[in-house]
C-alpha cells in the first residue's frame, strides 16, 4: 500500500533564523553539528516540494548593536554585523549541499567571489528551479536588522509566510525564561504585538509586515521536526497576521 504523500500548506517560506542557531554549546562562531541538524531539517522541507528562502542573523560571531554601545560607530559596527552573517550563509550551504540540496547564497553587499548579487528575478528564478536561497548582509544598509531584512525579502520574493526560528515555543506576554507562567498567544495581531512591546521582531519589520499583510508564525526551532511541522499546518507557534 502507498503511503499518503505530506501535503504543505505553503508554497514558498522565508525562513529566519538568528544567528545565535548555529552556536550550539560553544558559545561562540559556528557548530558543524548544529548546522548539519539545521540542515538536514530544512532539506526535509524541500522534498516536500516548498520553495525555501532563509535569512540567518549574524549574532553569533559580531553583534553591532553591542560594540556601537560601547562606542563604535554605528555604521562601522552594522557593516560588520552584515558581514557576520555571510559566513554564517557560507556554513548552513555546505551543510545544505552536501546533504544533496542546490544552494545558493545571495548577498545584498557585492561580493562575486564569495556569493552571488542580490537581484530580484533571478533569486525567484533560483526558488523556481528548486534551489535554496540564503540571502546574506542584511538588506546592505546600516541600521537596518536581519528581521527588516527578512520582512523585505519575503516581500519581494513573494513568499506565503515568514517563519520566524526562536528558542522558545511562540510569543509569549512576558519573557517565558525570565517569568513563571509566562502566557503564549496562539494568534496575535501586529498591532497588538507593537502595541504590547512585544519583542518578536523589531518594530519596523512588524510594520513592514502589516502594511504588507504577510503572516509571521513564531517557533521553537530546539523541538526536532518543527520547520516540517509548521510548513505542513500543524497548529504550533504563534501566528502574527491582521
Amino acid at each position: 500500500m502507498t503511503a499518503k504523500r505530506e501535503k504543505p500548506v505553503y508554497k514558498r517560506i522565508l525562513l529566519k533564523m538568528s544567528g545565535e542557531a548555529l552556536v550550539g554549546n560553544q558559545g561562540f562562531g559556528v557548530d558543524p553539528q548544529i548546522v548539519r541538524a539545521i540542515a538536514e531539517e530544512v532539506k526535509e522541507v524541500h522534498d516536500l516540494g516548498v520553495e525555501t528562502a532563509i535569512v540567518l542573523g549574524g549574532g553569533n560571531i559580531f553583534r553591532g548593536v553591542a560594540v556601537t554601545a560601547q562606542g563604535m560607530e554605528r555604521v562601522t559596527g552594522d557593516l560588520m554585523g552584515m558581514l557576520a552573517t555571510v559566513i554564517n550563509a557560507i556554513a548552513l550551504q555546505d551543510a545544505l549541499e552536501k546533504s544533496g540540496v542546490f544552494t545558493r547564497v545571495v548577498s545584498a553587499i557585492e561580493m562575486r567571489e564569495v556569493a552571488e548579487p542580490f537581484i530580484r528575478r533571478r533569486a525567484i528564478r533560483h526558488l523556481e528551479k528548486r534551489r535554496i536561497v540564503i540571502f546574506a548582509a542584511g538588506t546592505g544598509n546600516p541600521y537596518f536588522s536581519t528581521d527588516t531584512a527578512a520582512a523585505l525579502r519575503a516581500m519581494e520574493i513573494k513568499a506565503d509566510v515568514i517563519l520566524k526560528a526562536t528558542k522558545v515555543d511562540g510569543i509569549f506576554d512576558a519573557d517565558p525564561v525570565k517569568v513563571k507562567g509566562a502566557a503564549m498567544f496562539k494568534e496575535i495581531t501586529y498591532l497588538e504585538v507593537i502595541r504590547k512591546g512585544l519583542r518578536v521582531m523589531d518594530s519596523t519589520a512588524i510594520s513592514l509586515c502589516m502594511d504588507n499583510k504577510m503572516p509571521i508564525i513564531v517557533f521553537n526551532l530546539l523541538r526536532s521536526g518543527n520547520i516540517k511541522r509548521v510548513v505542513l499546518g500543524d497548529k504550533i507557534g504563534t501566528i502574527v497576521k491582521v
